[in-house]
């Protein structure tokens, strides 16, 4: 009885692990391939419940997602022979799993051989293209109005950023292709490769782009010059601006001057002709009192300064012994 139960349960243990060795699952997001013997049987790319032949067919399951490759930094010269360092990231992902397994089998042997691909690819790109075209995307620096406002009470004028001698405005180098541009031809020369390997490559993005340490001086020097030059040319600018206000300033205040001037003379003329009318007026009622009054205040305006002996028989001192004048 003890040897019918044991085997008994040895026969449902045997059945388990068949059973349990019959059924695989392939979880959201992974795909797999079926080996016999080293043969790839067939492959299942939908998640569900699926059998398999147990202890002879294995299963290899591969992820269905969306995978970055982190390039290796790469020192490589432009098309001018200068050299800067280029880091890329690449998205990837298997598409055709057999392919995959046929060429590659693992993951790691998959990003090995696609870095190779990809740092070749980046490499073919850089050494064609100048530099401008590695490092820029657009032409938006050209494009940009470079303004400043100066005002001056109320008033403001637009001041254009031009060189004052030539008066053109600072261009930099057009271009043609750009960093993305290059970025998709970098991908189209790598797509070309990695379908053998049943790898569809989605994009190459530059992640860094460094300039050499021999590179680095030269190209701050070279951005220190361009922005001194702005700066020079916008203080000249402003110097100009300066004088243009300072001489109309210069203008208003003589004009106010000339104007104060010609309404004061005017106010003079008027005080002298009333004076004039006043003096006659008083003249023309005692004459004699007149005459003497004027004397007394000629008397007291010059005899002071007399530095020389004259005569009092003049007739200028007819007062000093005659109230009368006579």
């Amino acid at each position: 009885m003890k040897k019918k139960t044991a085997g008994i349960i040895c026969i449902l243990v045997v059945l388990a692990i068949i059973i349990s060795g019959t059924f695989y699952v392939i979880d959201e997001g992974t795909q797999c391939v079926v080996i016999r013997f080293g043969e790839i049987v067939r492959s299942t790319t939908k998640a569900g419940l699926n059998i398999k032949v147990p202890f002879i067919e294995n299963i290899v399951v591969y992820p269905k997602k969306v995978m970055s490759l982190e390039g290796d930094s790469q020192r490589i010269p432009t098309k001018e022979n200068q050299f800067i360092i280029v880091e890329t990231t690449s998205r990837w992902r298997i598409i055709d799993p057999v392919k995959f397994y046929e060429s590659s089998t693992t993951i790691e042997t998959a990003y090995s051989r696609l870095s190779d691909i990809v740092d070749s690819a980046v490499r073919t790109v850089i050494t064609s293209s100048g530099l401008n075209e590695v490092v820029r995307s657009s032409n938006l620096i050209n494009e940009l109005q470079h303004e400043e406002n100066f005002a001056l009470g109320n008033d403001a004028e637009e001041v254009e950023l031009e060189d004052l001698s030539t008066g053109e405005k600072i261009v930099y180098e057009t271009i043609t292709r750009g960093r993305r541009a290059l970025s998709s031809e970098m991908a189209d020369i790598a797509r070309e490769k990695v379908p053998e390997f049943g790898i569809e490559l989605l994009d190459i993005v530059p992640r860094q782009i460094k300039y050499s340490d021999e590179l680095t001086e030269s190209v701050y020097n070279r951005m220190t010059k361009e922005r001194n030059q702005i700066a020079q040319r916008f203080r000249s600018t402003g110097e100009g601006r300066k004088a243009a206000w300072m001489g109309m300033l210069e203008n208003e205040r003589k004009r106010l001057l000339s104007s104060a001037y010609s309404t004061s003379e005017k106010i003079r003329g008027e005080a002298d002709a009333e004076a004039s009318r006043i003096y006659a007026e008083a003249y023309s009622k005692d004459p004699e009192f007149f005459r003497f009054w004027r004397s007394m205040e000629a008397y007291k305006t010059t005899v002071p300064n007399f530095d020389k002996i004259l005569t009092t028989e003049m007739d200028f001192f007819r007062y000093l012994h005659s109230p009368s004048g006579r």
